[in-house]
């Protein structure tokens, strides 16, 4: 599977994007993710170890907890992917505002 569709399926589930989305304000420890969502601990770590396969978060053990955060290099896959279209509607944009305009239209 590439690098984009795993990080893509990884967030395909709503809870697993609630755990990304808790990084997004810095490294948190799994207790910290449980308190904050309507899943328990080992559910959360369940879902982190998607999202730490898929690219997307880091772990860094502090003492006797492991801090996770978001993983920035695995996002690159996802906006590369991303921009791809964007690239694609920005090109097909370009061309119609250079193509001649069709006889018959005033």
């Amino acid at each position: 599977m590439s690098t984009y569709a795993q990080a893509l399926t990884a967030l395909s589930d709503p809870t697993r994007r609630a755990v990304f989305e808790a990084l997004r304000d810095g490294p948190k420890g799994v207790t910290e993710l449980a308190d904050g969502l309507p899943v328990s601990r080992p559910a959360v770590s369940q879902h982190l170890k998607v999202l730490l396969e898929a690219g997307l978060v880091r772990v860094t053990p502090e003492g006797t907890r492991r801090l996770y955060a978001v993983e920035p290099a695995g996002l690159v896959a996802l906006r590369d992917w991303f921009d791809a279209f964007w690239d694609g509607a920005l090109r097909d944009f370009k061309r119609a505002a250079e193509a001649p305009r069709e006889r018959g239209s005033r």
